[in-house]
């Protein structure tokens, strides 16, 4: 039996582009998902064991976002389960599961310029998008199964297959009942009914209830799996160390290494070289006894140099990428208010450091990492290691906190190479130091900030003049290399990516954006937030200066120019109301910000004050939320508290300089990351709405940084333009 998704919800605003292309997509792929002895499979989306187990295939990894339970609370829901008997499983690799929506908002657009038919978009968890893609397919999923489970049940009962009813695992009919368990193999012999019943009676239980996460059992135990915890037989250990950006390797002392007990190889390739042990610390011992030497030719980028390049690329003309109204007309003559801000690359610093293990045997290469593309990693890893796609298998693993840095897949590509060289087993784990020194960091920016007032306070104009490396093109290259990305880059000047989340919201008369490519010599890629993260910086912290030009209360001065986005003024207002807001007077180390993104809706009011070390100290950060309709409140809280505590980190610390092509942060005891003891006392709100439910993985960073920038200067009665926030000398 063939069952297939009928249809995609497409939410959030990203019904455009590559989205409606894949509207037109054919998809009649055949699902393959592998059903276990005493399991029946129902399509692409779940299975139903004669034990009575359900078991959800979920197409998107897990880490930490809650996705393991959110989207099989939508599947049982529809299908009327009991919730006690739902298990997961990540989905097979299939055209069935690809996400075009995350591929939408994590290019911010780019691939919408490529013609119907020429890009196909992969298997993809990024973008808050989960829910916004899968709910919909997940409804149908359970529904689906819902109503062939009653066909099965009213034939035995000689009943109208209609007038049967769901309860928690059971099929009911008057006063009859019967366990799914015993109707599944009946059941997935009847045909699917037209239109699919969705939210029949009985159903409809789970959903908008906090039901209790399935991964968190296994990850307080210990006995959750990550791709670094892989033991299998016959199997080595390796640590690997890279050179600089653009170094390659000359020189490595192996005698020095073959003395390091339980060392069994050095594997050197022209960018690393990796040690091979019986135990990873024998490894990493080896690798600081083979002391390698790298050399680069091209100058070696360091903290000066990138400094230098966002300025030379800001005083060159730019590209504009959005606009309203005529800016220049409006500026011309005019007194203006200025200001120029700074961000620093921003590191994932995620607790799980790049691992993957991987076995060759037979000419086929079976791969074990964390990965938020598993299509694409097996794509890198065929590459790398010059073997034909379908004969890699890829286990996507639970994630230790990605915050994006699983969509790079240099991991994948390393343990691909060594198994196939070393004929074995082969689990590759980089050490702290080398998961900062080459991460694919935020990309550092620098805003130069105008605007025009009206006597009576009013913005009048605003420009937004942003230099920064073009890191949405050099994330598609580096994910997706091939035409259909060089396609979409053909005769782009500016970066949609890099200037993500600047236009701003409110309602201004002339506003233009503009984007002035920087190249800086280091690889960035995609952190938690994406550019959202220092744009709303740049945009909430000078809303805030002009605010207080006009002499106006900054709450009040946001939400006059809201009109056409109520959900956002409810935002700034209740959290305004929740915090006590004092209008951010000076001395009252008060300030506030919001943002809208992914669907959903924000607004941060902090309290902050200047530590005896001159390092700013955050005493309370209170949210409002409007994410729409929520699937399940607790996960939505969790992640809007993590996203609090994420953008206060990324505000105060986790960055880095870099001196002669290395970053100089080489563990979490230099990044500055907030301990227990400097969390703040956290209050959220969530707003009740029926609107489609946007995406919160996401929400809670951006507007942090720019809040308690707000309420340094309110405690202080000076401005800090940089971040992470330090101030000037």
């Amino acid at each position: 039996m063939t069952i297939n998704r009928r249809g995609i919800l497409v939410g959030g605003g990203a019904g455009i582009g590559l989205v409606v292309a894949w509207g037109l997509w054919p998809r009649s792929y055949v699902p393959n998902l592998v059903a276990n002895p005493g399991e029946t499979p129902f399509g692409a989306w779940l299975k139903i064991g004669t034990d009575g187990h359900v078991t959800v295939a979920v197409p998107q990894v897990e880490h930490g976002q809650g996705v393991y339970t959110s989207l099989p609370q939508i599947v049982a829901d529809e299908l009327g389960a009991d919730w006690r008997t739902i298990g997961i499983e990540p989905a097979p690799l299939n055209p069935l599961y690809a996400n075009p929506i995350a591929t939408h908002v994590l290019f911010e657009g780019l691939f919408d310029r490529v013609p119907h038919g020429t890009m196909q978009p992969p298997m993809l968890t990024g973008g808050s998008s989960s829910i916004r893609m899968f709910e919909q397919a997940c409804r149908e999923a359970g529904a689906g199964a819902r109503a062939l489970l009653c066909m099965a049940a009213a034939k035995r009962w000689d009943a109208d297959w209609t007038q049967v009813n769901v309860d928690a695992g059971f099929c009911t009919y008057q006063t009859k009942r019967i366990r799914f368990a015993e109707l599944a193999e009946d059941a997935a012999k009847c045909k699917l009914p037209d239109p699919l019943p969705l939210g029949i009676q009985g159903a409809g239980k789970l959903v908008g209830k906090s039901v209790p996460r399935l991964d968190t059992p296994s990850k307080v135990d210990g006995s959750a799996n990550f791709a670094g915890d892989v033991r299998l037989a016959d199997m080595v250990h390796a640590a690997i160390r890279q050179g600089p950006v653009g170094g390659r390797l000359t020189r490595v002392d192996r005698a020095a290494a073959d003395r390091i007990r339980g060392v069994l190889s050095v594997v050197e390739n022209p960018h690393w070289v990796a040690a091979v042990a019986t135990t990873w610390w024998a490894a990493q011992k080896a690798l600081d006894a083979l002391a390698p030497r790298f050399e680069n030719h091209a100058p070696m980028p360091g903290s000066g140099s990138i400094n230098a390049a966002l300025d030379a690329a800001l005083a060159r003309p730019g590209t504009r990428m959005a606009e309203t109204g005529d800016v220049a007309a409006t500026f011309q003559g005019a007194k203006l208010v200025t200001a120029t801000y700074r961000t620093g690359l921003g590191l994932h610093a995620a607790i799980e450091t790049r691992s993957a293990t991987a076995s060759f045997s037979n000419g086929r290469l079976e791969l074990w990492l964390a990965t938020q593309a598993p299509g694409l990693a097996r794509a890198a890893a065929a590459r790398a290691a010059n073997l034909n796609e379908n004969a890699i298998v890829v286990h996507p693993m639970l994630i230790g906190g990605s915050f994006g840095a699983a969509l790079k897949h240099d991991v994948a590509e390393q343990a691909a190479v060594l198994a196939v060289k070393l004929k074995r087993p082969v689990n590759l784990v980089w050490s702290r130091g080398e998961d900062s020194l080459h991460d694919h960091y935020r990309a550092p920016a620098v805003a130069k900030m105008a605007a025009r007032l009206a006597p009576n306070g009013a913005i009048m104009g605003w420009s937004a003049n942003i230099a920064a490396p073009a890191t949405g093109a050099e994330m598609a290259r580096r994910t997706m290399p091939g035409l259909a990305t060089e396609a979409a880059l053909i005769g782009t000047k500016g970066d949609r990516y890099a200037v993500g989340g600047a236009t701003p919201v409110y309602r201004i008369p002339a506003y233009a954006i503009e984007h002035h490519p920087a190249e800086i010599g280091i690889p960035t890629g995609h952190l938690r937030g994406g550019a959202h993260g220092y744009t709303a910086f740049f945009t909430e912290c000078f809303l805030d200066e002009l605010a207080r030009t006009a002499q106006s209360e900054p709450m009040s001065f946001r939400i006059a120019m809201l009109g056409g986005e109520p959900r956002l003024a409810r935002c700034l207002s209740t959290a305004a109301a929740l915090g006590g807001w004092d209008g951010g007077v000076a001395g009252s180390g008060q300030g506030i910000a919001c943002h809208a993104f992914r669907g959903s809706y924000i607004a941060v009011m902090a309290e902050a004050h200047m530590g005896a070390d001159q390092r700013p100290v955050v005493d309370r950060l209170v949210a409002a939320v409007d994410c729409g309709a929520q699937i399940n409140p607790d996960i939505v809280r969790q992640q809007i508290e993590g996203g609090l505590i994420f953008g206060m980190a990324s505000a105060l610390g986790a960055s880095t300089s870099f001196t002669r092509g290395l970053a100089d942060v080489r563990g979490f005891g230099e990044i500055g990351l907030p301990r227990l003891a400097d969390t703040p006392d956290i209050t959220v709100e969530v707003i009740r709405s029926e609107e489609a439910s946007g995406g919160v993985g996401e929400l809670g960073v951006p507007a942090v940084a720019p809040a308690i920038a707000n309420a340094l200067q309110s405690a202080t009665g000076y401005r800090i333009r940089n971040l992470p926030l330090r101030p000037t000398t």
